[in-house]
């Protein structure tokens, strides 16, 4: 009697995790559009153009999890949010994903009960200073000010380094990267510390950025990536799989150049299933076959993505570092599409 209760009960929870799953896919779906969270505006990574416009390393995913689910990669609501309001935006509903260079923690994982579908940009936190200041070390940073937004790992990871190195500093709280910029140009702190790719994004839209240098020391792991409610499996195996298409892409050598070439079917059996000209891949997922092949046209691949948005050949200026495939010394790296 035991035993069937049991597994009554299972079958039960089997159902409603099942229901949960596929609710926000179902959402979407219905509402045909995508409600993405992004930053209030960081430049390559999510900002408005001057036609409002967003673009940007973080709005390509969500542009390409459109364009997955819903075949339109314009398909999207993007609502900004704040170290502060991003969770809380997440939580209720408002928004069906978060990409918003987000690290991925353990608290913010298990504690406020998100799930990260992968990691988008690999990256630590850094310091940067006026070069007027003499400054070429943060161990030479005793008794600075320090810009710092609210609501962020920077924060715990600030009060480390100083504690560790016994130096002290005063913080300046701010909630967004346009006010940190507004109080770090104003002198109303010395430093502005965030994750080192949010600094060069920063730097690359001042008048003068080679008046400002970003020191040397990294002080942490910073992985940043997408991430989806707890139980909705469901929908966080849409978006993580989208984003590994992108990866996928770039080691099988689909780009935006030869997508449609490619998904006439190959020689490669990977690419195929990865194109949806072969395979279930797609009806796994509550998909088109081709979800993969419509994420890549979205943008191009993972590395067209970065090349675009923040490489080295842009104002932000990013080398590929950690986030070059594996097969390259990095560490982006798809699980086989099989």
């Amino acid at each position: 009697m035991k035993k069937s209760v049991f597994f009554g009960a299972m079958t039960l929870a089997g159902l409603a995790a099942g229901a949960a799953a596929a609710a926000t896919l179902d959402d979407v779906k219905s509402r045909g559009k995508l409600n993405c969270g992004v930053s209030t505006g960081l430049a390559g990574f999510s900002a408005p153009d001057a036609n409002g416009e967003w673009t940007g390393f973080d709005v390509a995913v969500c542009r390409a999890v459109a364009a997955a689910v819903l075949g339109d990669a314009s398909a999207v609501e993007f609502i900004p949010t704040t170290g502060k309001t991003r969770f809380t935006a997440l939580a209720s509903g408002e928004i069906d994903m978060l990409a918003r260079n987000t690290t991925w923690t353990f608290s913010r994982d298990v504690d406020l009960k998100f799930d990260f579908v992968g990691v988008n940009y690999y990256d630590g936190q850094g310091f940067m200073v006026p070069k007027e200041l003499g400054v070429s070390s943060a161990k030479e940073l005793d008794g600075a000010t320090v810009c710092i937004q609210t609501g962020t790992t920077t924060e715990l990871n600030l009060a480390d380094f100083f504690r560790t190195n016994n130096i002290s500093y005063e913080p300046v709280p701010i909630e967004t990267n346009a006010e940190a910029q507004q109080q770090y140009l104003a002198g109303s702190c010395d430093v502005y510390t965030t994750d080192a790719s949010g600094l060069a994004a920063t730097r690359a839209t001042f008048d003068a950025p080679d008046a400002h240098a970003v020191l040397p020391e990294i002080i942490s792991k910073e992985p940043l990536g997408p991430l989806v409610r707890h139980g909705d499996n469901g929908w966080g195996d849409v978006v993580r799989w989208t984003m590994q298409a992108l990866v996928a892409a770039e080691e099988l050598g689909v780009t935006s150049a030869n997508l449609a070439e490619m998904s006439g079917g190959t020689n490669n059996p990977e690419i195929n299933r990865l194109l949806g000209s072969e395979g279930t891949l797609g009806e796994m997922l509550g998909l088109e076959a081709d979800f993969g092949a419509k994420a890549i046209a979205a943008g191009g691949n993972y590395g067209e993505l970065f090349a675009k948005n923040i490489g080295e050949d842009t104002p932000i200026g990013l080398a590929r570092g950690l986030n070059a495939l594996w097969t390259e010394g990095g560490l982006q790296y798809a699980p086989p599409f099989r």
